[in-house]
Parts: structure tokens; C-alpha cells; sequence
């Protein structure tokens, strides 16, 4: 991790990897990687890495989570579409709900305390059903100060 800190006008996001395909600890680590490579982006702190149960359909493998802390100067909709591209220059494919991926990026909060776009809900409606998140998010959160 960095001590990088951004100057200007810029929010804290933390943003949950996930990998269930191929070879999870590489996945994890290219997309750490390429978030920390974003524009007026530093990434903080990165979370321990912990093996779930998949979550979705049955007959999957379990998955490798875990949470990044960012600074930024990206907008949550640049942030979105910078974790859409990374997910897609891993190989990711949308073809079942919450089945099998080789990179899964999901922003579960961003700076502002609530908001919902088009494609866009902070924080991430599916926090409170992650218990995973949720201790990441408690490991994360004493270095976004």
C-alpha cells in the first residue's frame, strides 16, 4: 500500500474485490493493481483476504473477497465505470446473477453517505448481507482518516 495521499478535493471509497474462477489470488492482485493505477487515485490500505461461500447459484467455487481503501478525485460514476473496465479486461462475463466470475469490483461506499443512480446505489445495498464486507470494512476504516 502507499502513503500517497491525493491533495484537493477528494473522497474516500472502499471497494470490495471478489474471484471465484481461475487463479483468485491473481485476479485479486491484478485488480489492486489497476485501481491503484487510476487517475487521482491512491489506494490506502487493502484488507486481509478471506475465502466465502458462494452466494449465488449452487455448483460454484468458493470465492476470495476483499476490501480496498481508495482516495480519489474520481466521481462515484468514474469509479464505476473504472471498476467495469477492469472487471472486463479480467475476463468477466455477466451471464448468470451472482454466478461464477474471474473479477468482481464492487464500490460498498464512497464518501458521500447515500446515493442511488441509474447502475449506482451507495452504500452498496448488499452490505448489510455481507458479514465479510462488513469485518473488512471495520479493518479498513481507521486508516481513512
Amino acid at each position: 500500500m502507499t502513503d500517497l495521499r491525493i491533495d484537493g478535493a477528494t473522497d474516500w471509497a472502499f471497494v470490495a474485490l471478489g474471484s471465484n474462477l481461475g487463479d483468485r489470488s491473481g485476479y485479486l492482485a491484478r485488480g489492486r493493481e489497476a485501481l491503484a493505477r487510476l487517475p487521482r487515485t491512491a489506494l490506502i490500505a487493502a484488507s486481509a483476504v478471506e475465502e466465502t461461500a458462494p452466494l449465488g447459484p449452487p455448483d460454484q467455487p468458493p470465492y476470495l473477497n476483499q476490501m480496498v481503501l481508495l482516495q480519489t478525485g474520481l466521481t462515484p460514476r468514474e469509479l464505476l465505470d473504472a471498476c467495469l473496465g477492469i472487471e472486463r479486461g479480467a475476463g468477466r462475463t455477466r451471464r448468470v446473477r451472482w454466478g461464477p466470475r474471474t473479477l468482481d469490483l464492487d464500490i460498498v461506499r464512497f464518501g458521500r453517505p447515500r446515493m442511488r443512480q441509474a447502475g449506482l446505489v451507495i452504500p452498496h445495498p448488499e452490505l448489510p448481507n455481507r458479514p465479510f464486507w462488513q469485518r473488512e470494512l471495520a479493518e479498513l476504516e481507521p486508516h481513512a482518516r
